[in-house]
């Protein structure tokens, strides 16, 4: 079932344009490579107290490193309308 969900969200997401990262829900963040569960509750915390304008804002979340970054920058660029 939550494969289902996340699929849905990820098809949502292609049609719909890029993922703001300030405001996206934590099945949109999942739907980006190399972004799981506690990695998207971890954007999610970090925005709490802390804007998020760019991809390698996420550089001072531990774990956030070249490759997820890289993952990041090219989804939001193949899904930019």
């Amino acid at each position: 079932m939550r494969k289902i969900v996340v699929l849905i969200m990820l098809f949502g997401a292609l049609f719909l344009g890029a993922i703001d990262l300030q405001t996206a829900s934590k099945s949109e963040l999942m739907s980006i490579k190399g972004i799981g569960d506690k990695k998207a509750d971890s954007i999610i915390e970090y925005r709490k107290s802390n804007t998020i304008s760019k991809p390698d804002d996420l550089r001072n979340i531990k774990g956030f490193g070249d490759s997820i970054i890289n993952n990041i920058k090219n989804y939001m660029e193949n899904n930019n309308n």
